[in-house]
């Protein structure tokens, strides 16, 4: 059985902020460095997600709007292929779009 791993190395300053955040996987990533980073894990025995979200102190407001609406695409994306609920993916899109527009990320889009 093949096996895959994803490191994650978080250098925390003196009060446990994240200063730095250095990711590497084994399937030929090569080592980098991220602002922020948010992992979603499924606990079957609880029926219950567990989330680990961090950001360094750099990561600016706008680049984390940027990094929230690019997620919710991607959940929609991700909702899609696993669930084939091609209706509700598009709606999770629209919302993402309206959340984009609300953060003056896009244009919105005029009738």
């Amino acid at each position: 059985m093949k096996q895959s791993e994803i490191n994650f190395k978080i250098t925390l300053d003196e009060n446990n902020l994240p200063e730095k955040i250095d990711w590497s996987a084994t399937e030929g990533a090569e080592k980098s460095s991220s602002k922020a980073v948010m992992i979603a894990l499924w606990d079957a025995k609880e029926n219950n997600t567990l989330r680990i979200d961090l950001w360094t102190k750099d990561m600016m407001v706008d680049e984390m709007k940027q990094f929230y609406h690019q997620c919710l695409l991607s959940m929609a994306d991700t909702f899609d292929r696993a669930t084939g609920e091609a209706e509700t993916a598009k709606e999770m899109r629209g919302f993402a779009n309206h959340f984009a527009e609300k953060l003056e990320l896009i244009v919105k889009k005029q009738p």
